[in-house]
């Protein structure tokens, strides 16, 4: 067992991934979901298959991989499609993410990089819950200007997690990721010497 279990969670296009970025070079240990989503539905894998089972050999591209534009375009027009799709990837993300902190050393501090933390009932899981956030303009305007998508698509991808109040109300820790770079990176180094000194009392 880790000295310390961290979840990282925000809405998309709020700056989770740079957050964890500089949680591992500080020296934590970074478990992202995001990876382990793509390895447990590789071909081959059990969960790919049960992802053709579902929604049909249209979500494969020609290589036999999974296309996860196509699926994107099926499951967020959908939310009871989109709730079949986590029915299936999160069980197998959380055992995948379950054996890689089996394999931390007891003293570090772990961080599990995790996208829709709260829609997959797990901010209990952890000894304390971050969230990286920004006002939801923004956050729309950065997905835009990232993925290409109208502010119609756009929408559809944040109206599928969880609204912000919810992310905030959760939260232990709140990481403004709305200003400058190093205005967040100040917040992260405070952070990380408060985990130093929380996983030196375990």
């Amino acid at each position: 067992m880790p000295a310390l279990r961290v979840g990282l969670t925000g809405g998309i296009a709020c700056g989770k991934s740079l957050v964890a970025g500089m949680l591992r070079a500080h020296g934590a240990v970074v478990i992202d979901n995001d990876v382990l989503a793509r390895q447990v539905v590789e071909p081959g894998t059990p969960g790919l298959a049960a992802l053709v089972r579902r929604f049909g050999r249209a979500v494969l591209a020609a290589d036999g991989s999974l296309d996860r534009h196509r699926l994107a375009a099926i499951v967020f027009e959908d939310a009871s499609a989109l709730e079949e799709l986590n029915a299936i990837v999160h069980p197998l993300v959380r055992r995948a993410a379950a054996e890689a902190e089996a394999r931390m050393p007891e003293d570090a501090v772990v961080v599990h990089d995790i996208p829709l933390l709260i829609e997959s009932g797990q901010a209990g899981d952890f000894d304390l819950l971050v969230v990286v956030d920004v006002p939801e303009e923004l956050q729309l305007r950065r997905l835009v200007e990232r993925e290409g998508l109208d502010e119609a698509g756009a929408r559809a991808r944040i109206e599928s997690q969880v609204g912000r109040p919810i992310r905030l109300a959760a939260a232990d820790v709140v990481i403004d990721n709305a200003g400058t770079r190093q205005h967040t990176r100040d917040q992260v180094d405070a952070l990380w010497h408060s985990l130093v000194r929380r996983s030196s009392r375990t």
